[in-house]
C-alpha cells in the first residue's frame, strides 16, 4: 500500500455548534456588556483590586474595559492538571477536548439505596456516595453528592469534605459555605497533600463558586476567586442561568450574559494573581414555564452547553460542563434518556470537567443507582468518541486474504503480534466492557432473575457500600482532619 501524502482526517468524532466567527461575535458582545452595563461586586477587597487595575468602580458597580478582558485571557493558565490525593500523580489534564466526568453537589435529598425512600441527605449518605463514585471506573472526580443535614448547617461543608477525603483518592471539586469554611477545607486539603506548597504543586481540589445571575458576584464568591489566585488552587466560576428569567430568552442572548459573567470572574482572578488557574463554567438552561423549575433535562441545556464549550475552546480556557442529570424524580425511562443524551453531547463537544452525574429531580435529589447507570453511559460515550485508527495494520488485508470463505477470524486481542510495538493495549476510554449491561437472550436473562438495569445498578450500589474500601489516609492525617471538623463550630461568628 502506498504511503499517504498530505492526508488529514478526524481520528475521533467531534461536534461543533458555533463557528469561530460566531464565537468571536459573542465574546465581543460580552465585552461590550462588561464595559457598558458592568457587574456588581459585593466585596470591598475585590472592588479595591479591580479599581487598582483599571476598572471603573462606582459603588459596587464595576465596568470592566475590554483591554483588561484581553489581558486576562492572555495571562491565565491555559490548562489545569488535577492530581490523585494519595499519590500526588496527575489524574486529569483539563485542556483541549479532554472530557472527565463526575457528580454534582449539594442535593438536599437522597434516594436511600436499601429502602428506596427519599430522605434528607446525611453525613453517612455522603460517605456512601463518595465510595460509589470512587469505585466507578468511568467517574473521574467527585463533588459532595448531597448536603449534610444531621450536623449544624453552617459547618456542614467541613463534614462533607471529610467524607470525601476519607472515601476517595480522586480529585475533588470543593464547595463551601463561606470564608471560614474555605479556610478549614483548605487546611484539611493541605494536611492530605503534605502542606500548602505540596497542594499548590499537586492540586487535587478545585474551588467552586457561582455568581448570581444576572450580573452579581457575591461576597463569598469574590473571596473564593481571590483565595484561589493567592493559594494557587484552580477556581471554577459557574453562572447558572435560566433563559427567559435571569438571561434573555434567546440562546445567543444567554451566551452573551453567561460569557460576560464568566469573563468578569476571569478578570478578578488575573488581577488578584496573574497566571492563576481559572476554569470557565456554566449551567445554562431554560425556565420551564409549566413547572417553574430550572430544568436539568431540557435539550436546550445540552445545546447551550455545547455552545459554551465551543466558546471555551475558542478562548483556550478549560471548561466546566454539566451532564448525567435528569428532571425525573426516579431512575426511570425519562432519566435514562435525559442522562444519556447529555453525556453523549458532552463527550462529542468536549468540555473538560463535567459534573452533575447522579442528579435527579432537577438537582434536588441524589440517586446512586443513576451514578452507576451513568458510569456505563460514559463508557459507551467514550467508545463512540474514541474513533477508529485506519492504517495498514488495522485494515487487515493479509488477515482477510488468509481466511477462506466461511472461515473464522481471530479476535484482535487473541491475535499473535510480531512484537511489543504492534500490540495495542486496551484503553478504558476506548474499549467499552461491562458486566452490568445485559445482552443475554430472554431465557438466560430470565433465569438470572429477569432484573432491569436499574435493579442491577442498585445491587452494585449496595455491594460497594458494604464491601468497597478506598485507598486509606494515614492515622495522623485522619486525626488532623477530624480536629479541624470538630473545632469548626467555634469559628462561626456570633450574631
Amino acid at each position: 500500500m502506498k504511503n499517504r501524502v498530505n492526508y488529514k482526517a478526524n481520528q475521533t468524532p467531534t461536534m461543533k455548534v458555533l463557528t469561530d466567527s460566531q464565537c468571536l461575535e459573542i465574546v465581543l458582545a460580552a465585552e461590550e456588556v462588561l464595559f457598558r452595563t458592568g457587574m456588581e461586586f459585593h466585596d470591598p477587597q475585590a472592588l479595591e483590586i479591580l479599581k487598582k487595575h483599571g476598572c471603573l468602580v462606582d459603588g459596587i458597580r464595576v465596568r470592566i474595559p475590554p483591554f483588561l478582558v484581553e489581558r486576562a485571557l492572555r495571562s491565565c493558565q491555559k490548562h489545569v492538571v488535577l492530581c490523585n490525593s494519595r499519590t500526588g500523580k496527575p489524574a486529569m489534564f483539563l485542556e483541549n477536548n479532554n472530557s472527565y466526568f463526575g457528580s454534582g453537589s449539594g442535593t438536599p435529598f437522597f434516594r436511600e439505596p436499601y429502602t428506596g425512600e427519599r430522605i434528607r441527605s446525611t453525613n453517612k449518605s455522603i460517605g456512601w456516595a463518595t465510595k460509589v463514585l470512587d469505585a466507578m471506573p468511568n467517574i473521574d472526580f467527585c463533588m459532595s453528592l448531597g448536603l449534610v443535614q444531621d450536623v449544624p448547617l453552617l459547618v456542614s461543608d467541613r463534614w462533607e469534605f471529610e467524607q470525601q477525603l476519607l472515601n476517595t483518592s480522586k480529585p475533588i471539586v470543593n464547595v463551601v459555605t463561606d470564608e471560614w469554611g474555605q479556610a478549614d477545607c483548605l487546611a484539611m486539603a493541605e494536611a492530605v497533600a503534605g502542606g500548602p506548597e505540596e497542594l499548590r504543586k499537586h492540586p487535587f481540589i478545585t474551588l467552586y463558586l457561582e455568581p448570581v445571575s444576572p450580573g452579581i458576584v457575591g461576597t463569598e464568591s469574590c473571596q473564593k476567586v481571590i483565595t484561589g489566585a493567592e493559594k494557587g488552587i484552580p477556581t471554577i466560576f459557574t453562572p447558572c442561568i435560566m433563559a427567559g428569567a435571569t438571561a434573555p430568552a434567546t440562546i445567543a442572548g444567554v451566551l452573551v450574559q453567561g460569557i460576560a459573567e464568566s469573563l468578569s470572574g476571569l478578570v478578578l482572578s488575573q488581577c488578584a494573581g496573574e497566571g492563576a488557574a481559572y476554569i470557565m463554567g456554566g449551567v445554562y438552561t431554560i425556565l420551564d414555564m409549566g413547572s417553574t423549575i430550572f430544568s436539568y433535562g431540557a435539550p436546550e441545556k445540552d445545546l447551550m452547553l455545547a455552545c459554551l464549550t465551543d466558546i471555551g475552546h475558542y478562548l483556550r480556557l478549560p471548561i466546566f460542563g454539566t451532564n448525567g442529570c435528569t428532571d425525573s424524580s426516579m431512575v426511570d425511562e425519562q432519566a435514562g434518556v435525559e442522562a444519556a443524551l447529555s453525556i453523549t453531547m458532552t463527550s462529542l463537544s468536549g468540555p473538560n470537567l463535567n459534573h452533575d452525574i447522579g442528579y435527579c429531580e432537577y438537582g434536588t435529589t441524589s440517586n446512586l443507582d443513576l451514578v452507576v447507570v451513568c458510569n456505563e453511559v460514559v463508557g459507551m460515550a467514550r467508545r463512540l468518541t474514541s474513533g477508529i485508527p485506519v492504517n495498514q495494520k488495522t485494515l487487515c488485508l493479509d488477515e482477510i486474504e488468509n481466511v477462506p470463505p466461511k472461515g473464522r477470524f481471530k479476535n484482535i486481542w487473541e491475535a499473535e503480534w510480531d512484537d511489543d510495538q504492534d500490540y495495542i493495549p486496551k484503553d478504558i476510554h476506548a474499549n467499552f466492557e461491562s458486566d452490568l449491561i445485559s445482552r443475554a437472550a430472554f431465557d438466560l436473562w430470565n433465569s438470572n432473575g429477569g432484573k432491569t438495569l436499574t435493579e442491577r445498578a442498585n445491587e452494585r450500589v449496595r455491594d460497594i457500600i458494604e464491601n468497597y474500601e478506598a485507598d486509606q489516609l494515614s492515622k495522623d492525617v485522619k486525626a488532623k482532619i477530624r480536629s479541624i471538623v470538630e473545632n469548626a463550630e467555634g469559628k462561626i461568628p456570633k450574631a
